[in-house]
């Protein structure tokens, strides 16, 4: 295999990325001069080298020099330990946060169940879901399933609330502003700040 060929197939299992558009990025690459290549090759290895993944939450983070493996969210103290709001991507938890009227915590899915899905821990994160909620059953007060508004989210949001409902934990779910179909991480802030502050139980 080529390095055309290669490449592509990396940019192809990205999400929502299909093989001609794969291959329109090697060729955007390939169009550029040495130091635009240099500069994207030295990006996509400080990613790796300088971003950790918080024990808490699970969501990535720049790790700023700190060898922390809590990301500044969940070492934050004044935050409401009574609210865990579970999202399913690192994007989410983004959008949530730049809407600025939540100040829970979070745990962060690492994707969504398509419906029938036969092996669903290898799709979320379930187990350390679970290890969570387990740990901090005594403080969280509400869970509340953020979740984007497809038959995957409510998919999601059904196996859930199966998996926890011994904890004893009520559940929500965002309410009223985001249209079916909608998905949290393109959502705008007035948008989620009205779907949390009406989100059903």
């Amino acid at each position: 295999m080529n390095p055309i060929e290669t490449l592509s197939e990396i940019f192809a299992h990205f999400p929502g990325i299909g093989p001609r558009q794969a291959k329109r990025f090697v060729y955007y690459l390939l169009s550029r001069d040495r130091n635009t290549v240099e500069s994207f090759i030295e990006a996509v290895k400080k990613l790796k080298a300088e971003t950790l993944q918080c024990t808490e939450c699970k969501r990535y983070f720049n790790k700023s020099g700190s060898q922390m493996p809590i990301c500044p969210i969940c070492a934050d103290d004044n935050r409401d330990n009574s609210l865990l709001m579970i999202v399913p991507r690192d994007a989410d938890f983004e959008a949530v946060e730049r809407a600025g009227s939540y100040k829970g915590y979070y745990f962060i899915l690492g994707g969504s169940l398509p419906i029938l899905e036969k092996e669903p821990e290898r799709r979320i994160r379930i187990k350390e879901l679970m290890a969570k909620v387990k740990k901090n059953q005594d403080s969280i007060k509400e869970i509340i399933l953020a979740m984007n508004a497809n038959a995957e989210g409510e998919n999601t949001e059904i196996f859930i609330k199966e998996t926890l409902k011994d904890a004893g934990i009520p559940f929500s779910t965002l309410g009223r502003g985001l249209s079916t179909g909608s998905e949290l991480e393109y959502a705008d802030p007035d948008t989620l700040k009205n779907a949390l502050l009406h989100r059903t139980k």
